[in-house]
């Protein structure tokens, strides 16, 4: 169960003059106490149970302060960044923020982060980390540039994991997401590329993080109003390696798919998010508390002078800007069950009932009990619990994964692969994921109904599968006709028969194009035939002499007669692809394949006529294929192309041999003269 209690105004006045809202709500040094940074040019002390400030401190007229405010838990001193470079830093004494210490950075600053157990670090806008004590030993020193050109940060969030700091910030360039991982143990950052899972693509509205024993739970908010999780590993296989993680769907429609402001996520729990949205299209903005363990709606609370789609969350309060004012609303979150989460949990008991409820810390072995008249069996009855938990081994999480294929539900195998994916790579791990798809399919062959594509795109997705490990997987595909399984088969696999690459070939070229439409595939391989679509048409070159064959001087005037009296009409047809984008990326994997010509040949003869003329294995093709060829009048310019070229070649090649003659009598003149100087002058002579 979850509750939103009632909740209360903070500032008395109208905060700030940004459209935005605040920049930020921080947590100061005492537990009651908030900074809260407007989007101009002040910084407030608050003490919310007494719902007052308790200071104010204001940059000068012409100064805006760019990133909020932070306390040093260290000195119990304030930070703030202003005009992007410059750093201010002042305690409750100070009055004017003009008069107290200054240091001007070399680089734009994106934010600051503070929290207990840790100095404060400082996070630029090109990527690079530092400390804060080394940045004020030398302010001026030179910070490097971390993220590509156009990447931009979009959110960042500082914890600790194990006592030691991470720092997470996401990135954004041209719609896709990136997350790098900062572990200060280590010194080292790692990327990670952030993929869709079966969704379609969307805009990323708000994202939050909680930390599990061996992965870090990344939730996002996307524009088509369904939050998703991705594991991203504490302790990665390759910490230096651009890796991919893939995200999956945890809730769906908690808010309105057409709200594009105003929206915001923060994890509260392990099993409860606060979501702050209009769940209708037609509806106000309210906040809500899901449970995500069973994707219920616990609570909700509605906003009726709108939000700015910032929220958050410190201790059991909830921050965010209702109307023009920032509000406090307090909650409460119960430990997750599912009477809980479908609101049947009863809060009385029949006072006959003798109750006895155990909280245990099993890592420090200590329980305590209530309402327990007999304590020492209790104590012992807790101690024969922890001892058999402590001998029992735990299980793999590979073991937990296979055994979830065999009888558990798509969303759980998803959740157990997701988990797995995340931990640190075993030498065994391609067996691994070779089992656990013959599982899969094992399961779908005895259970049509059991479709697990969502976990088989994962699992091509970690570039470690082959078609011999898993010979069913594109029989599958082509089964189901999932022509995005095939590309990513066919792009991924290094030892595809002959036989599946055209029975692949087969479905691309028949599919119609509605359905490849609704389907999403890769475009990368075609980025520069969209850009020639959008560009509009080719210009004409002409006069051009392509390997020394120029058309216009060929002598073939009986068999292009009728080419010639319709000019306009083959240019056309020789600027335009016969295919759409998406079917020419399909096509792009089946061109990209290896293929060995002697096993390829028999199977491209089963390829339809009308077909044949789109193709790039040209001598394959018409070998296989010339007595169709040579019928059919779709095929009559590809002919007359071929034609021109090959005698234009072959008069090229008669040249050269000619030239070849001559230079093998000019190699056997150098040879007979073996007396030269150091210095000489000859004169050969070619008739």
């Amino acid at each position: 169960m979850a509750a939103l209690e009632e909740g209360f105004t903070l500032t008395a006045v109208p905060l700030g003059s940004g459209p935005d809202g605040p920049l930020g709500v921080e947590q100061s040094d005492k537990t009651d106490q908030f900074l809260v940074t407007d989007s101009g040019r002040t910084v407030i002390l608050y003490k919310v149970s007494d719902q007052k400030p308790l200071g104010s401190w204001s940059v000068k007229q012409g100064q805006i302060i760019t990133c909020p405010a932070v306390c040093n838990f260290q000195t119990g001193e304030y930070i703030v960044v202003h005009d992007n470079k410059v750093l201010r830093i002042w305690n409750n004494e100070d009055v004017n923020l003009d008069k107290v210490f200054k240091a001007t950075l070399s680089a734009e600053v994106y934010r600051i982060h503070s929290i207990q157990g840790t100095e404060p670090l400082v996070l630029f806008k090109e990527g690079a980390i530092r400390g804060l004590e080394a940045l004020l030993a030398e302010p001026q020193q030179k910070i490097e540039t971390v993220i590509s050109d156009e990447e931009v940060i979009k959110w960042t969030k500082f914890f600790m994991v194990f006592r030691h700091p991470v720092l997470i910030f996401i990135t954004e360039k041209h719609g896709n997401y990136f997350a790098y991982v900062q572990k200060f143990n280590s010194r080292i950052l790692s990327k990670y590329t952030l993929l869709l899972g079966q969704e379609e693509k969307s805009v990323t509205q708000s994202f939050s993080t909680s930390v599990h024993r061996k992965f870090i739970s990344l939730m996002s908010l996307s524009s088509d109003g369904c939050v998703y999780e991705t594991l991203i590993p504490i302790h990665p296989s390759d910490p230096e390696k651009n890796q991919r993680v893939v995200r999956s769907l945890l809730l769906k429609s908690v808010v309105s798919g057409n709200a594009r402001s105003g929206v915001a996520l923060t994890i509260l729990d392990q099993d409860h998010v606060a979501v702050l949205g209009p769940p209708l299209s037609a509806s106000k903005e309210c906040l809500s508390i899901w449970n995500t363990k069973f994707q219920t709606l616990q609570t909700s609370k509605e906003l009726p002078q709108g939000t700015s789609g910032q929220l958050w969350y410190h201790g059991e309060n909830l921050f965010m800007l209702h109307g023009k004012f920032l509000t406090v609303i307090p909650y409460k979150c119960e430990v997750s069950s599912l009477a809980g989460a479908l609101g049947k949990l009863k809060h009385s008991q029949d006072p006959d009932i003798h109750a006895m409820t155990h909280f245990v810390n099993w890592e420090t072995s200590q329980g305590y009990e209530l309402g327990s008249q007999n304590s020492e069996q209790s104590k012992r009855i807790l101690r024969r619990r922890k001892i058999e938990v402590s001998v029992q081994p735990e299980v793999p999480p590979s073991t937990q994964l296979l055994a979830a294929v065999q009888k558990d539900s798509e969303k759980h195998i998803e959740v157990e692969l997701r988990k797995f994916l995340a931990v640190q790579r075993t030498p065994d791990f391609h067996t691994i994921i070779g089992d656990v798809v013959i599982g899969l399919l094992g399961r779908y062959k005895a259970e049509p109904s059991f479709y697990p594509r969502n976990c088989l795109m994962q699992l091509i997705q970690t570039r470690v599968l082959s078609y011999s490990l898993c010979p069913g997987l594109m029989e599958f595909a082509l089964e189901k006709t999932d022509v995005q399984i095939l590309q990513l088969c066919l792009q991924q696999f290094p030892d595809i028969p002959e036989s599946v690459t055209c029975a692949c070939l087969k479905i691309f070229l028949s599919i119609g194009d509605d359905s490849l439409q609704e389907t999403d595939i890769n475009m990368e391989s075609v980025s520069d035939y969209t850009a020639t679509i959008q560009d509009g048409e080719i210009e004409e070159q002409t006069e051009i002499l392509q390997n020394g064959f120029n058309p216009e001087e060929d002598n073939c005037e009986n068999c292009a007669q009728e080419l010639i009296e319709k000019p306009q009409a083959a240019t056309e047809e020789s600027t335009s692809c016969p295919v759409t984008g998406k079917r020419a990326a399909l096509l792009n994997a089946i061109l990209h394949s290896a293929y060995s010509e002697t096993f390829l040949l028999p199977h491209l003869k089963d390829i339809p006529a009308q077909h044949i003329t789109i193709m790039d294995w040209i001598c394959l093709l018409l070998d296989a294929n010339f007595t169709v060829v040579v019928m059919i009048p779709e095929a009559k310019r590809l002919l007359l192309s071929l034609y021109k070229f090959v005698k234009s070649q072959i008069s090229i090649c008669s040249e050269l041999n000619k030239i070849e003659v001559s230079f093998r009598e000019l190699q056997k003149l150098n040879q007979e003269k073996t007396n030269r100087e150091l210095y000489s002058i000859e004169v050969l002579e070619l008739f």
